[in-house]
C-alpha cells in the first residue's frame, strides 16, 4: 500500500502533538519534517529540537528532509534527535556517497533528493546505495506550491531505471501532492507521497490522510 508522509511544515505548531495523533489515526506511515536553512533554499524552518519533540509525540517513523548546505555536518544531530529516515540533496553535497554511507552506518534509512531541474543521470552512481529517492515535484523552499506536471514522467523514468537495474530503492515524491494527482503518481512508480497542505489545511488531518490513501488506491 502507498505510504502517506504528512509534512509538518503545514501543521499548526501550537497543536502539533494533537495533529500528530490525528495523522497517526488516519493511517499515515511516516512523519515528514522539512529542514531549511535560508541558504540552500529561501526559507528557515526547524532543527533537531523540533525533531526531538516530534519523537516524543509519535510512534511513527520520522523522515527528515535536509534542505541545507553542509548537511553532512548536521546529520548526526538529527539522528540523535530521533530521525529514522534522513534525505540529503544531490545539489548540496559534493561527497554524497560518504554521507549516505554514514547515515546507513548510523542505522537510519538514507535518502537522496533531486530538485525538479536536476537530471536523473546525477543518480547513476548513488542509486544502488540509497534506500529511497525523494523526487521534488516543486522547487523546494515553501509549502503550498503547485505540482509540476513533468514530474510524473520523471518518476516514471526513475522507476524504469530502478526496475531494470534490479534495485529495491523506493521513490518518494514531495510537492503539490493531493487527491487529484496521488493515483497518477502511484501508477508512475511512487511508493511514498509527502503531503502538507492536502493533509493539514482542511482542519482535519485525520480525514486528510484518509482521503489521500483512498485517492492513491
Amino acid at each position: 500500500m502507498t505510504m502517506i508522509a504528512p509534512s509538518i511544515l503545514s501543521a499548526d505548531f501550537a497543536r502539533l502533538g494533537e495533529q500528530l495523533a490525528q495523522i497517526e489515526r488516519g493511517g499515515a506511515g511516516v512523519v515528514h519534517v522539512d529542514v531549511m536553512d535560508g541558504h540552500f533554499v529561501p526559507n528557515l524552518t526547524v532543527g533537531p529540537v523540533v525533531v526531538k519533540a516530534v519523537r516524543r509525540a509519535t510512534k511513527l517513523p520520522i523522515d527528515v528532509h535536509l534542505m541545507i548546505e553542509n548537511a553532512e555536518r548536521y546529520v548526526d544531530a538529527f539522528v540523535d534527535a530521533g530521525a529514522n529516515w534522513v534525505s540529503v540533496h544531490v545539489e548540496a553535497l559534493p561527497h554524497l556517497h560518504r554521507t549516505v554511507a554514514h547515515l546507513k552506518g548510523r542505522g537510519v534509512r538514507a535518502g537522496v533528493v533531486l530538485n525538479p531541474s536536476t537530471a536523473l543521470g546525477s543518480l547513476d552512481e548513488i542509486l544502488p546505495d540509497a534506500d529511497y529517492i525523494l523526487m521534488m515535484s516543486v522547487n523546494p523552499g515553501f509549502g503550498g506550491q503547485s505540482f509540476i506536471p513533468s514530474s510524473l514522467d520523471k518518476v516514471r523514468r526513475l522507476r524504469k531505471t530502478i526496475t531494470e537495474r534490479g534495485l529495491k530503492t523506493q521513490i518518494e515524491v514531495d510537492g503539490g501532492v493531493d487527491a487529484r494527482n496521488a493515483r497518477a503518481l502511484v501508477e508512475a512508480g511512487a511508493e511514498i507521497l509527502v503531503a502538507g497542505s492536502a493533509v493539514f489545511d482542511g482542519g482535519d488531518p485525520e480525514a486528510g490522510v484518509k482521503k489521500l490513501i483512498e485517492a492513491a488506491g
